[in-house]
Protein backbone atom coordinates (compact mmCIF):
# COMPACT_ATOMS: atom_id res chain seq x y z
CA UNK A 1 0.00 0.00 0.00
CA UNK A 2 1.33 3.45 -1.19
CA UNK A 3 -0.43 6.25 -1.46
CA UNK A 4 0.41 10.05 -1.94
CA UNK A 5 -1.05 13.17 -1.45
CA UNK A 6 0.05 15.80 -3.86
CA UNK A 7 -1.12 19.15 -3.53
CA UNK A 8 -0.46 22.54 -5.38
CA UNK A 9 1.63 25.19 -3.34
CA UNK A 10 -0.39 28.25 -4.59
CA UNK A 11 -1.73 29.01 -1.30
CA UNK A 12 -3.61 27.65 1.86
CA UNK A 13 -4.45 23.96 2.45
CA UNK A 14 -8.49 24.09 2.04
CA UNK A 15 -9.86 21.72 4.25
CA UNK A 16 -11.52 19.90 1.29
CA UNK A 17 -8.20 18.83 0.13
CA UNK A 18 -7.28 18.05 4.02
CA UNK A 19 -10.14 15.69 3.70
CA UNK A 20 -8.29 13.86 0.81
CA UNK A 21 -5.24 14.39 2.63
CA UNK A 22 -6.56 12.25 5.66
CA UNK A 23 -7.85 9.54 4.27
CA UNK A 24 -5.21 8.96 2.48
CA UNK A 25 -3.14 8.70 5.67
CA UNK A 26 -5.98 6.91 7.74
CA UNK A 27 -5.47 4.00 4.80
CA UNK A 28 -1.56 4.35 4.96
CA UNK A 29 -1.60 3.97 8.49
CA UNK A 30 -4.34 1.29 8.49
CA UNK A 31 -2.75 -1.13 6.15
CA UNK A 32 0.84 -0.41 7.29
CA UNK A 33 1.44 1.37 4.08
CA UNK A 34 3.70 4.40 2.90
CA UNK A 35 2.09 7.83 2.92
CA UNK A 36 3.98 10.17 0.17
CA UNK A 37 3.58 13.69 -0.07
CA UNK A 38 4.33 15.41 -3.06
CA UNK A 39 4.54 19.04 -4.29
CA UNK A 40 2.67 19.47 -7.83
CA UNK A 41 4.49 23.01 -8.82
CA UNK A 42 4.62 23.00 -12.13
CA UNK A 43 2.46 26.44 -12.17
CA UNK A 44 5.19 28.14 -12.52
CA UNK A 45 3.02 31.57 -11.98
CA UNK A 46 1.14 30.32 -9.41
CA UNK A 47 3.08 28.29 -7.06
CA UNK A 48 5.25 29.39 -4.35
CA UNK A 49 7.69 27.62 -1.46
CA UNK A 50 5.65 30.34 1.07
CA UNK A 51 2.72 28.57 0.07
CA UNK A 52 4.66 24.95 0.46
CA UNK A 53 5.45 25.70 3.86
CA UNK A 54 2.26 26.67 4.55
CA UNK A 55 0.65 23.23 3.36
CA UNK A 56 3.65 21.23 5.27
CA UNK A 57 3.04 23.04 8.61
CA UNK A 58 -0.75 22.67 8.52
CA UNK A 59 -0.07 19.38 7.59
CA UNK A 60 2.02 18.60 10.75
CA UNK A 61 -0.30 20.24 12.51
CA UNK A 62 -3.04 18.25 11.94
CA UNK A 63 -0.57 14.79 12.84
CA UNK A 64 -0.42 14.23 9.12
CA UNK A 65 3.05 13.23 9.08
CA UNK A 66 4.49 11.49 6.15
CA UNK A 67 7.05 8.68 4.82
CA UNK A 68 8.54 10.30 1.85
CA UNK A 69 8.66 14.14 0.72
CA UNK A 70 10.51 17.16 -0.61
CA UNK A 71 11.70 17.96 3.40
CA UNK A 72 12.82 14.16 4.20
CA UNK A 73 13.69 12.18 0.47
CA UNK A 74 13.05 9.22 -0.05
CA UNK A 75 14.01 6.30 -2.36
CA UNK A 76 11.72 7.60 -5.24
CA UNK A 77 12.19 11.39 -4.90
CA UNK A 78 12.98 14.29 -6.14
CA UNK A 79 9.32 15.24 -4.45
CA UNK A 80 8.65 18.47 -6.42
CA UNK A 81 7.58 18.06 -9.62
CA UNK A 82 10.18 21.34 -10.50
CA UNK A 83 12.61 18.71 -9.55
CA UNK A 84 11.71 15.97 -12.33
CA UNK A 85 11.43 18.33 -15.47
CA UNK A 86 13.73 15.67 -17.18
CA UNK A 87 11.91 12.53 -16.39
CA UNK A 88 8.78 14.17 -17.83
CA UNK A 89 10.68 15.06 -20.92
CA UNK A 90 11.95 11.89 -21.41
CA UNK A 91 8.78 9.90 -21.65
CA UNK A 92 7.39 12.43 -23.84
CA UNK A 93 9.87 12.10 -26.31
CA UNK A 94 9.43 8.39 -26.10
CA UNK A 95 5.67 8.83 -27.11
CA UNK A 96 6.69 11.09 -30.05
CA UNK A 97 9.13 8.20 -31.21
CA UNK A 98 6.34 5.68 -30.96
CA UNK A 99 4.23 8.17 -33.02
CA UNK A 100 1.59 8.27 -29.85
CA UNK A 101 2.16 11.85 -29.71
CA UNK A 102 2.62 14.45 -31.88
CA UNK A 103 3.34 18.37 -31.95
CA UNK A 104 1.15 20.73 -32.11
CA UNK A 105 1.38 24.22 -33.42
CA UNK A 106 -2.10 25.94 -32.76
CA UNK A 107 -2.09 28.98 -31.14
CA UNK A 108 -4.56 30.11 -27.96
CA UNK A 109 -7.03 32.08 -30.30
CA UNK A 110 -7.27 29.15 -33.00
CA UNK A 111 -8.37 26.84 -29.98
CA UNK A 112 -10.43 29.19 -28.35
CA UNK A 113 -12.69 30.20 -31.47
CA UNK A 114 -12.74 26.21 -32.05
CA UNK A 115 -13.90 25.54 -28.86
CA UNK A 116 -16.69 28.23 -29.23
CA UNK A 117 -17.20 26.80 -32.56
CA UNK A 118 -18.09 23.52 -31.34
CA UNK A 119 -19.67 24.52 -28.38
CA UNK A 120 -22.47 26.76 -30.25
CA UNK A 121 -22.74 23.54 -32.85
CA UNK A 122 -23.64 21.77 -29.36
CA UNK A 123 -20.46 19.19 -30.11
CA UNK A 124 -17.93 18.37 -27.19
CA UNK A 125 -15.69 21.21 -26.65
CA UNK A 126 -12.78 19.35 -27.04
CA UNK A 127 -9.39 19.49 -29.49
CA UNK A 128 -10.33 19.13 -33.35
CA UNK A 129 -7.50 17.62 -33.83
CA UNK A 130 -5.86 20.22 -36.22
CA UNK A 131 -2.06 19.75 -35.72
CA UNK A 132 -2.54 15.50 -35.89
CA UNK A 133 -3.22 15.47 -39.12
CA UNK A 134 0.24 16.79 -40.08
CA UNK A 135 3.00 14.20 -41.32
CA UNK A 136 6.20 13.53 -38.90
CA UNK A 137 8.29 15.23 -41.72
CA UNK A 138 5.93 18.61 -41.88
CA UNK A 139 6.31 18.83 -37.61
CA UNK A 140 9.61 17.99 -37.80
CA UNK A 141 10.22 20.85 -40.40
CA UNK A 142 8.16 23.59 -38.11
CA UNK A 143 10.52 22.85 -34.94
CA UNK A 144 13.25 23.28 -37.04
CA UNK A 145 12.30 26.40 -37.95
CA UNK A 146 11.76 27.97 -34.70
CA UNK A 147 8.30 27.34 -33.95
CA UNK A 148 7.65 26.10 -30.00
CA UNK A 149 5.12 23.54 -30.18
CA UNK A 150 3.24 21.82 -27.25
CA UNK A 151 2.92 17.58 -27.46
CA UNK A 152 -0.60 16.11 -27.43
CA UNK A 153 -1.39 12.71 -26.59
CA UNK A 154 -2.92 10.57 -30.09
CA UNK A 155 -6.16 9.03 -28.12
CA UNK A 156 -7.32 6.17 -29.61
CA UNK A 157 -10.48 6.27 -31.39
CA UNK A 158 -13.61 4.19 -31.12
CA UNK A 159 -12.78 2.24 -27.96
CA UNK A 160 -14.43 2.43 -24.29
CA UNK A 161 -11.97 3.47 -20.98
CA UNK A 162 -13.13 1.31 -18.30
CA UNK A 163 -12.06 1.69 -14.59
CA UNK A 164 -13.65 0.52 -11.57
CA UNK A 165 -13.63 2.93 -8.67
CA UNK A 166 -13.43 2.45 -4.86
CA UNK A 167 -16.10 4.75 -4.21
CA UNK A 168 -18.25 4.84 -7.00
CA UNK A 169 -17.79 1.84 -8.68
CA UNK A 170 -17.59 0.93 -12.84
CA UNK A 171 -16.93 3.80 -14.31
CA UNK A 172 -16.88 3.77 -18.22
CA UNK A 173 -15.66 6.83 -20.85
CA UNK A 174 -15.56 6.53 -24.37
CA UNK A 175 -12.42 8.18 -26.44
CA UNK A 176 -14.90 9.95 -28.86
CA UNK A 177 -15.61 12.81 -25.77
CA UNK A 178 -11.85 12.58 -24.63
CA UNK A 179 -9.89 14.98 -27.43
CA UNK A 180 -6.30 14.70 -27.30
CA UNK A 181 -5.21 16.24 -24.35
CA UNK A 182 -1.47 18.29 -24.45
CA UNK A 183 0.73 16.70 -22.18
CA UNK A 184 3.73 19.03 -22.58
CA UNK A 185 3.14 22.33 -23.10
CA UNK A 186 5.15 25.36 -25.31
CA UNK A 187 7.22 26.04 -22.19
CA UNK A 188 8.17 23.10 -21.72
CA UNK A 189 6.37 21.89 -18.54
CA UNK A 190 4.27 19.08 -18.33
CA UNK A 191 0.59 19.09 -17.98
CA UNK A 192 -1.21 17.67 -15.08
CA UNK A 193 -2.51 14.25 -16.74
CA UNK A 194 1.12 13.33 -17.58
CA UNK A 195 3.18 14.47 -14.73
CA UNK A 196 0.62 12.87 -12.45
CA UNK A 197 0.74 9.19 -14.83
CA UNK A 198 4.78 8.92 -14.80
CA UNK A 199 5.46 10.19 -10.96
CA UNK A 200 2.76 7.94 -9.39
CA UNK A 201 4.06 5.25 -11.36
CA UNK A 202 7.94 6.14 -10.67
CA UNK A 203 6.41 6.06 -6.91
CA UNK A 204 4.85 3.21 -7.75
CA UNK A 205 1.64 4.57 -5.78
CA UNK A 206 -1.26 1.78 -5.43
CA UNK A 207 -3.86 3.30 -4.48
CA UNK A 208 -4.80 7.07 -5.47
CA UNK A 209 -7.39 8.68 -3.43
CA UNK A 210 -8.81 11.79 -4.92
CA UNK A 211 -11.51 14.72 -5.35
CA UNK A 212 -14.22 13.46 -7.51
CA UNK A 213 -13.24 16.70 -9.34
CA UNK A 214 -10.73 14.61 -10.97
CA UNK A 215 -13.16 12.23 -12.42
CA UNK A 216 -12.66 13.27 -15.66
CA UNK A 217 -8.95 13.17 -15.69
CA UNK A 218 -8.79 9.55 -15.02
CA UNK A 219 -9.33 7.79 -18.64
CA UNK A 220 -6.75 10.31 -20.11
CA UNK A 221 -4.34 9.12 -17.37
CA UNK A 222 -5.33 5.20 -17.82
CA UNK A 223 -4.65 5.91 -21.68
CA UNK A 224 -1.03 7.12 -20.82
CA UNK A 225 -0.22 4.12 -18.40
CA UNK A 226 -1.18 1.91 -21.26
CA UNK A 227 0.78 3.91 -23.68
CA UNK A 228 4.42 3.93 -21.50
CA UNK A 229 3.83 0.22 -20.30
CA UNK A 230 2.75 1.28 -16.64
CA UNK A 231 0.96 -0.85 -14.49
CA UNK A 232 -2.07 1.97 -13.40
CA UNK A 233 -3.05 2.86 -9.20
CA UNK A 234 -6.53 1.44 -7.94
CA UNK A 235 -8.44 4.62 -7.91
CA UNK A 236 -11.33 6.32 -5.63
CA UNK A 237 -13.15 9.75 -6.46
CA UNK A 238 -14.58 11.49 -3.09
CA UNK A 239 -17.06 13.43 -2.92
CA UNK A 240 -16.85 16.86 -2.67
CA UNK A 241 -17.03 18.74 0.68
CA UNK A 242 -20.15 21.40 0.35
CA UNK A 243 -21.01 24.54 2.29
CA UNK A 244 -24.71 24.44 3.87
CA UNK A 245 -26.07 25.37 0.91
CA UNK A 246 -25.03 22.42 -0.71
CA UNK A 247 -22.81 24.19 -3.19
CA UNK A 248 -19.00 23.54 -2.78
CA UNK A 249 -17.42 24.89 0.78
CA UNK A 250 -15.79 28.56 -0.26
CA UNK A 251 -15.10 32.04 1.19
CA UNK A 252 -18.67 32.94 1.20
CA UNK A 253 -19.34 30.05 3.72
CA UNK A 254 -16.86 31.87 6.16
CA UNK A 255 -13.71 30.34 7.19
CA UNK A 256 -12.60 26.74 4.37
CA UNK A 257 -8.50 26.38 5.43
CA UNK A 258 -7.00 25.15 7.78
CA UNK A 259 -5.08 28.05 8.69
CA UNK A 260 -7.81 29.81 9.48
CA UNK A 261 -9.48 27.12 11.71
CA UNK A 262 -6.44 26.74 13.97
CA UNK A 263 -6.43 30.28 14.19
CA UNK A 264 -9.97 30.44 15.73
CA UNK A 265 -8.80 28.16 18.08
CA UNK A 266 -9.76 24.83 16.89
CA UNK A 267 -7.76 21.62 17.97
CA UNK A 268 -5.85 19.46 15.81
CA UNK A 269 -7.68 16.43 16.54
CA UNK A 270 -10.89 17.78 16.44
CA UNK A 271 -10.71 19.16 13.44
CA UNK A 272 -9.29 15.88 12.02
CA UNK A 273 -11.91 13.62 13.92
CA UNK A 274 -15.00 16.07 12.05
CA UNK A 275 -13.26 15.76 8.49
CA UNK A 276 -13.15 12.20 9.05
CA UNK A 277 -16.78 11.46 9.65
CA UNK A 278 -17.64 13.89 6.19
CA UNK A 279 -18.65 10.93 4.07
CA UNK A 280 -17.48 8.03 6.24
CA UNK A 281 -18.63 6.31 9.23
CA UNK A 282 -16.33 4.77 11.69
CA UNK A 283 -19.32 2.46 12.81
CA UNK A 284 -20.20 0.87 16.11
CA UNK A 285 -22.37 4.09 16.94
CA UNK A 286 -19.00 5.91 17.60
CA UNK A 287 -18.07 9.23 16.21
CA UNK A 288 -15.24 10.64 19.03
CA UNK A 289 -12.12 8.46 18.47
CA UNK A 290 -8.00 9.23 18.37
CA UNK A 291 -6.40 9.47 14.72
CA UNK A 292 -4.82 5.80 15.89
CA UNK A 293 -8.23 4.59 16.30
CA UNK A 294 -9.53 5.96 13.08
CA UNK A 295 -6.66 4.66 10.53
CA UNK A 296 -7.92 1.19 12.04
CA UNK A 297 -11.36 1.39 10.99
CA UNK A 298 -10.82 2.87 7.97
CA UNK A 299 -11.25 2.03 4.58
CA UNK A 300 -12.72 3.11 1.52
CA UNK A 301 -15.55 0.96 0.74
CA UNK A 302 -16.66 2.78 3.89
CA UNK A 303 -16.72 5.90 2.38
CA UNK A 304 -19.91 7.36 0.35
CA UNK A 305 -20.16 8.81 -3.03
CA UNK A 306 -22.63 11.84 -1.84
CA UNK A 307 -21.69 15.24 -1.37
CA UNK A 308 -20.69 15.70 2.68
CA UNK A 309 -21.62 19.00 4.25
CA UNK A 310 -19.05 20.79 6.43
CA UNK A 311 -21.35 21.29 9.46
CA UNK A 312 -19.04 24.20 11.31
CA UNK A 313 -21.63 23.63 14.59
CA UNK A 314 -20.67 19.93 14.51
CA UNK A 315 -17.30 20.90 14.47
CA UNK A 316 -17.45 23.07 17.70
CA UNK A 317 -18.87 20.10 19.07
CA UNK A 318 -16.11 17.82 18.51
CA UNK A 319 -14.16 20.83 19.68
CA UNK A 320 -15.93 21.05 23.13
CA UNK A 321 -15.16 17.44 23.44
CA UNK A 322 -11.12 17.76 23.12
CA UNK A 323 -11.00 20.83 25.23
CA UNK A 324 -12.30 19.14 28.19
CA UNK A 325 -10.16 15.82 27.85
CA UNK A 326 -6.99 18.23 26.84
CA UNK A 327 -4.11 18.32 28.91
CA UNK A 328 -5.15 21.87 31.02
CA UNK A 329 -0.86 22.69 30.55
CA UNK A 330 -1.48 22.34 27.05
CA UNK A 331 -4.38 24.49 26.40
CA UNK A 332 -2.97 27.43 28.57
CA UNK A 333 0.21 27.54 26.39
CA UNK A 334 -1.52 27.08 23.26
CA UNK A 335 -3.95 30.17 24.41
CA UNK A 336 -1.58 32.36 25.62
CA UNK A 337 -1.88 34.44 21.77
CA UNK A 338 -5.69 34.59 22.44
CA UNK A 339 -5.14 36.66 25.81
CA UNK A 340 -2.10 38.78 24.27
CA UNK A 341 -5.14 39.80 21.40
CA UNK A 342 -7.83 40.09 24.27
CA UNK A 343 -5.08 42.87 26.01
CA UNK A 344 -4.18 40.59 28.66
CA UNK A 345 0.05 40.25 29.10
CA UNK A 346 0.83 36.59 30.24
CA UNK A 347 4.95 35.45 30.61
CA UNK A 348 4.88 32.35 29.11
CA UNK A 349 7.48 30.81 32.25
CA UNK A 350 6.32 27.95 34.38
CA UNK A 351 4.32 29.90 36.79
CA UNK A 352 2.36 32.04 34.22
CA UNK A 353 1.69 28.54 32.79
CA UNK A 354 0.90 26.88 35.92
CA UNK A 355 -1.53 29.96 36.94
CA UNK A 356 -3.70 29.59 33.71
CA UNK A 357 -4.13 25.77 33.62
CA UNK A 358 -4.67 25.99 37.05
CA UNK A 359 -7.89 28.29 35.87
CA UNK A 360 -8.41 26.35 33.20
CA UNK A 361 -11.16 24.18 34.16
CA UNK A 362 -13.22 27.12 34.56
CA UNK A 363 -13.42 27.80 31.09
CA UNK A 364 -12.43 24.62 29.04
CA UNK A 365 -15.83 23.05 29.96
CA UNK A 366 -17.46 25.91 28.40
CA UNK A 367 -16.22 27.24 25.59
CA UNK A 368 -16.08 25.96 21.99
CA UNK A 369 -12.73 27.62 20.93
CA UNK A 370 -9.52 28.67 22.56
CA UNK A 371 -10.13 32.44 21.34
CA UNK A 372 -13.38 32.66 23.61
CA UNK A 373 -11.09 31.78 26.74
CA UNK A 374 -9.70 35.17 27.41
CA UNK A 375 -13.35 36.67 27.88
CA UNK A 376 -14.36 33.45 30.33
CA UNK A 377 -11.37 33.92 32.47
CA UNK A 378 -10.80 37.78 32.14
CA UNK A 379 -12.16 38.23 35.67
CA UNK A 380 -8.88 37.03 37.06
CA UNK A 381 -6.86 39.32 35.26
CA UNK A 382 -9.29 42.83 35.20
CA UNK A 383 -11.09 43.38 38.90
CA UNK A 384 -12.50 46.82 39.74
CA UNK A 385 -14.99 46.98 42.81
CA UNK A 386 -15.19 50.46 41.37
CA UNK A 387 -16.16 49.76 38.15
CA UNK A 388 -18.59 47.32 39.12
CA UNK A 389 -20.21 48.96 41.32
CA UNK A 390 -20.83 51.91 38.70
CA UNK A 391 -23.99 49.47 37.62
CA UNK A 392 -26.76 51.15 39.96
CA UNK A 393 -28.62 47.57 40.14
CA UNK A 394 -25.40 45.85 41.25
CA UNK A 395 -24.50 48.73 44.14
CA UNK A 396 -28.32 48.55 45.00
CA UNK A 397 -28.46 44.89 45.29
CA UNK A 398 -25.11 44.96 47.12
CA UNK A 399 -25.99 47.89 49.93
CA UNK A 400 -28.49 45.71 51.17
CA UNK A 401 -28.57 44.37 54.69
CA UNK A 402 -28.19 41.00 54.31
CA UNK A 403 -25.47 41.75 51.22
CA UNK A 404 -23.77 43.97 53.27
CA UNK A 405 -23.36 41.42 56.41
CA UNK A 406 -22.18 38.86 54.26
CA UNK A 407 -19.53 41.00 52.66
CA UNK A 408 -17.96 42.16 55.81
CA UNK A 409 -18.16 38.66 57.24
CA UNK A 410 -16.26 37.45 54.24
CA UNK A 411 -13.49 40.11 54.23
CA UNK A 412 -13.15 38.97 57.97
CA UNK A 413 -12.49 35.34 57.46
CA UNK A 414 -10.64 35.88 54.53
CA UNK A 415 -8.30 38.27 56.65
CA UNK A 416 -7.62 35.26 58.84
CA UNK A 417 -7.49 32.59 56.24
CA UNK A 418 -4.83 30.61 55.28
CA UNK A 419 -4.05 30.29 51.24
CA UNK A 420 -7.55 28.67 49.93
CA UNK A 421 -8.05 25.36 47.98
CA UNK A 422 -12.19 24.25 47.14
CA UNK A 423 -12.56 22.95 50.73
CA UNK A 424 -10.91 25.66 52.58
CA UNK A 425 -13.52 27.62 50.65
CA UNK A 426 -16.15 26.06 51.42
CA UNK A 427 -15.60 26.14 54.86
CA UNK A 428 -15.16 29.63 55.22
CA UNK A 429 -18.39 29.97 52.97
CA UNK A 430 -20.20 27.97 56.15
CA UNK A 431 -18.68 30.41 58.86
CA UNK A 432 -19.90 33.25 57.17
CA UNK A 433 -23.30 31.45 56.50
CA UNK A 434 -23.39 30.81 60.33
CA UNK A 435 -22.35 34.54 61.15
CA UNK A 436 -25.22 35.68 59.13
CA UNK A 437 -28.03 33.24 58.71
CA UNK A 438 -27.91 34.12 54.46
CA UNK A 439 -28.14 31.13 52.41
CA UNK A 440 -28.32 29.73 48.83
CA UNK A 441 -28.27 32.68 46.25
CA UNK A 442 -28.24 35.31 49.19
CA UNK A 443 -25.10 34.13 50.72
CA UNK A 444 -23.08 33.37 47.60
CA UNK A 445 -24.48 35.98 44.90
CA UNK A 446 -22.60 38.43 46.95
CA UNK A 447 -19.75 36.46 47.72
CA UNK A 448 -19.17 36.13 43.72
CA UNK A 449 -19.60 39.56 43.43
CA UNK A 450 -17.21 40.33 45.80
CA UNK A 451 -14.48 37.83 44.37
CA UNK A 452 -14.90 37.99 40.74
CA UNK A 453 -16.43 41.87 40.22
CA UNK A 454 -19.00 39.93 37.90
CA UNK A 455 -22.66 39.14 38.70
CA UNK A 456 -22.65 35.66 37.12
CA UNK A 457 -19.43 32.79 35.72
CA UNK A 458 -18.20 30.08 36.66
CA UNK A 459 -18.23 27.38 39.71
CA UNK A 460 -16.60 29.61 42.71
CA UNK A 461 -15.49 26.52 44.19
CA UNK A 462 -13.10 26.64 40.86
CA UNK A 463 -12.71 30.30 40.72
CA UNK A 464 -11.42 31.33 44.27
CA UNK A 465 -8.46 28.66 44.26
CA UNK A 466 -7.37 30.44 41.03
CA UNK A 467 -7.34 33.57 42.65
CA UNK A 468 -5.83 32.68 45.53
CA UNK A 469 -2.95 31.54 43.33
CA UNK A 470 -2.75 34.39 41.28
CA UNK A 471 -2.14 36.38 44.10
CA UNK A 472 1.03 34.27 45.08
CA UNK A 473 3.15 35.13 41.88
CA UNK A 474 5.98 37.45 41.06
CA UNK A 475 5.27 40.61 39.20
CA UNK A 476 7.83 39.17 36.53
CA UNK A 477 4.65 36.74 35.51
CA UNK A 478 3.06 39.56 33.69
CA UNK A 479 -0.13 39.36 34.83
CA UNK A 480 -2.15 42.65 35.36
CA UNK A 481 -4.59 43.01 38.31
CA UNK A 482 -4.46 39.62 39.64
CA UNK A 483 -4.96 39.94 43.69
CA UNK A 484 -6.33 37.43 46.32
CA UNK A 485 -9.21 36.75 47.67
CA UNK A 486 -8.23 38.48 50.72
CA UNK A 487 -7.47 42.02 48.87
CA UNK A 488 -10.65 41.83 46.67
CA UNK A 489 -12.84 41.53 49.56
CA UNK A 490 -10.78 44.27 51.49
CA UNK A 491 -10.88 46.49 48.11
CA UNK A 492 -14.74 45.57 47.82
CA UNK A 493 -15.70 46.67 51.88
CA UNK A 494 -13.55 49.69 50.74
CA UNK A 495 -15.52 50.42 47.60
CA UNK A 496 -19.19 49.51 48.83
CA UNK A 497 -18.07 52.01 52.34
CA UNK A 498 -17.40 55.05 50.04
Amino acid sequence: MRVRFAPSPTGQLHVGNARTALFNWLLARGQNGVFILRIEDTDVERSTRESEAAILRDLRWLGLEWDEGPDIGGARGPYRQSERLHLYQSYAKELLSAEQAYYCFCSTAQLDAERQEALAAGRPAHYACTCRRLSREQADARVTAGERPAIRFRVPEGRDVVFADGVRGEVRFHTDVIGDPVIVRANGHPAYNFAVVIDDALMEVSDVIRGEDHISNTPRQLLLYEALGFTPPNFAHLAMVMGPDHSPLSKRHGATSVAEFRSRGYLPEALVNYLALIGWSPGGGDELLPIDELARRFSIDGVGHSAGVFDEEKLAWANRHYLKVADSVRIAQLSLPYFSGAGIRLSPDERGIEFLAAAMAMASASVDRLNQIPARLGFLFDYSPERTLEDAGVRTEMSTEGARAVVNALAEELAAAPRLDREKFRAVANQVKAKTGQKAKALFHPIRVVLTGRAEGPELDLAVPAIDFGADLPESAGIPNVLGNRERAAAFVKSLNS
